[in-house]
C-alpha cells in the first residue's frame, strides 16, 4: 500500500512544487482513532502523511481547507499543520500532507493554547456555517451559511445529527418531542452578543499536541459559530487546566452567561457520540435535554 500510496505523492509534489521528492525513510505513527499517520523523512526535510483507503471521499481536502484558514490568524501562540498536498479517497487511498511538527515540551504551554485560541476567534465572518459541509470525525457537519446563530444551531447541527441519528440509530417520536420541547426552551439563552468566529470545532484533549516550538491544533472540524459553541467539547471530556480558559478570558473575555449555555453546546458532542459508537451516549443526551424542560 505504502508504495503505491508514495508513488502518487512523489508525482503530484512534482507537479505542484517543481522538485523532486525522495522518501529516505518513513515511521509509522500512532494515536490516530480513524487514519493511518507516517512520519516521512525527504530530501526537502521531514513531512507528517495521514491517509486513509476508506471514508468520506474529500475528508482530506476539507481538513486541507480547515487548515488554511486557520493559519488566517497569524497565530503567535499555537502551531498549525501546514497543508502541503491533498488527495480525494477513490479506487486508491487518499492522504493529507502537512508540515511535520516536532513532539517536545513548550514553556507556558496552557497560557499560549488560551492566548491562541482566542486569537484564532478573532478571526470573524459575516455568516454562521462554512466554505464546504466538512466533518466532525467522520460525521458530515451542514456548513450551509445562515445569519442566525441559533439557526444555525438547531438546524445546521443538533437538528442536522438528528436527522442522521434518525436514519443510523435509534431515536422514536418520544425522543424528537423532547428535543422539540429543549429547543423551545433554550432559545431564551441565545438572546446575548454572538458574531460567526472561526473554530477549530472538536478541540478535545486529543486534538492538541506540545511540540519543541509551542502547542499545536491539529485534526480540525472547522466552521464559523458562535466562539462558546467552541467551549462545549473543550469541557466534555477535560483536558484542559484553568490556566487555559483564564488566559483566553484575558485575551478575549467570553460572557458572563457562557457557562449557563455551556451544557446547551456540549449537546451536540453528545449526539455526535451516539451516532458514531451508540450506547449511552443517547441517555445522556436525552438528560441534558431533560434538565431544561
Amino acid at each position: 500500500m505504502e508504495h503505491e500510496l508514495f508513488q502518487h505523492l512523489i508525482s503530484q509534489f512534482r507537479e505542484r512544487y517543481r522538485k523532486v521528492l525522495e522518501i529516505k525513510n518513513y515511521s509509522t505513527l500512532g494515536g490516530g482513532c480513524i487514519n493511518n499517520a507516517l512520519k516521512l523523512d525527504t530530501n526537502h526535510g521531514s513531512f507528517f502523511l495521514k491517509w486513509n483507503a476508506s471514508g468520506p471521499d474529500d475528508m482530506f481536502e476539507r481538513e486541507a481547507e480547515a487548515l488554511k484558514e486557520f493559519h488566517k490568524s497569524n497565530n503567535e501562540y499555537v502551531l498549525f499543520p501546514k497543508p502541503l498536498l491533498h488527495k480525494k479517497i477513490d479506487n486508491t487511498p487518499g492522504y493529507l500532507l502537512t508540515s511535520y511538527l516536532q513532539p517536545g515540551s513548550s514553556k507556558n504551554r496552557d497560557e499560549r493554547m488560551g492566548y491562541g485560541l482566542a486569537q484564532l476567534h478573532k478571526v470573524t465572518n459575516d455568516e454562521y456555517g462554512f466554505y464546504h459541509d466538512n466533518y466532525c470525525g467522520e460525521t458530515l457537519q451542514d456548513n450551509t451559511f445562515k445569519t442566525n446563530w441559533f439557526d444555525f444551531y438547531v438546524e445546521n447541527r443538533v437538528g442536522h445529527l438528528i436527522s442522521l441519528i434518525e436514519e443510523y440509530r435509534s431515536w422514536d417520536d418520544s425522543d424528537q418531542l423532547l428535543f422539540e420541547d429543549f429547543i423551545q426552551n433554550v432559545e431564551w439563552m441565545f438572546n446575548y452578543n454572538s458574531q460567526p468566529s472561526l473554530i477549530h470545532g472538536d478541540l478535545w484533549g486529543g486534538n492538541y499536541m506540545d511540540t519543541d516550538k509551542g502547542p499545536a491544533f491539529i485534526d480540525p472540524a472547522a466552521s464559523y459559530c458562535d466562539r462558546e459553541f467552541e467551549m462545549g467539547i473543550m469541557t466534555m471530556f477535560g483536558g484542559f487546566s484553568q490556566r487555559v480558559f483564564d488566559a483566553y478570558n484575558e485575551a478575549f473575555p467570553l460572557d458572563d452567561g457562557w457557562r449557563e449555555r455551556n451544557l446547551v453546546y456540549q449537546l451536540y458532542h453528545v449526539l455526535n457520540h451516539y451516532l458514531i459508537f451508540g450506547g449511552g451516549y443517547k441517555q445522556q443526551a436525552l438528560e441534558i435535554m431533560r434538565r431544561y424542560c
